[in-house]
């Protein structure tokens, strides 16, 4: 599917125009989540999943290019999702790791990440241990920007598959002719 890029929110339909999805009761969502794990692991193998994986809306993906994220910048929100586990903890990943994952200098990381918060996609915040004096530790990062907007992304999204499902809903409701056998003009 293509996507046109959007610089703006204006034309974008508003809000009040995208239809509330009802989610699943939390036994339901529970169950989907299973069976979407195991389709994961078939996907990708045991031991691959063993090792780890990171969760990242597709979204973020496709849209890449209209949130203004060049390839360097989706790879170090990867790298930075890779290690938000919790979400109440955000990740403190060190500069030196991420470029070292992504095989880059150090100075390309810092560079991407005062980007991105310069955006407003990440907030970091400076982490420091009072019982050291030079105790600056490695800083936390949140996506809390990135999150607001992609939001439009999504539920853009979700409105085009919705509205796909309903015209396949309504076109296997459609009523079709009735074929009638014909022999010698007239029917039977």
């Amino acid at each position: 599917m293509r996507y046109r890029v959007q610089s703006t929110h204006l034309d974008r339909p508003p809000r009040s125009a995208i239809v509330p999805k009802v989610w699943p009761s939390p036994q339901k969502k529970s169950e989907d989540q299973t069976q979407k794990l195991a389709q994961n692991t078939k996907k990708w193998g045991q031991t691959l999943m063993d090792a780890g994986w990171t969760c990242v809306p597709s979204v973020i993906l496709e849209r890449q290019h209209a949130l203004g994220l060049d390839s360097v910048d989706v790879n170090i929100l990867l790298q930075l999702a890779s290690y938000w586990w919790y979400s109440d903890n955000p990740p403190y990943p060190s500069i030196k790791e991420i470029a070292e994952r992504i095989s880059v200098h150090r100075s390309t990381v810092q560079r991407h990440l005062r980007r991105l918060k310069d955006f407003g996609f990440i907030e970091i915040t400076e982490r420091f241990d009072p019982a050291k004096k030079k105790g600056q530790l490695t800083n936390q990062y949140t996506f809390k920007g990135l999150i607001q907007e992609t939001l439009p992304f999504a539920e853009e999204k979700i409105a085009e598959r919705e509205e796909r499902r309903r015209e396949s809903r309504e076109k296997g409701r459609r009523k079709r002719p009735k074929l009638v056998a014909k022999t010698g003009g007239r029917s039977e």
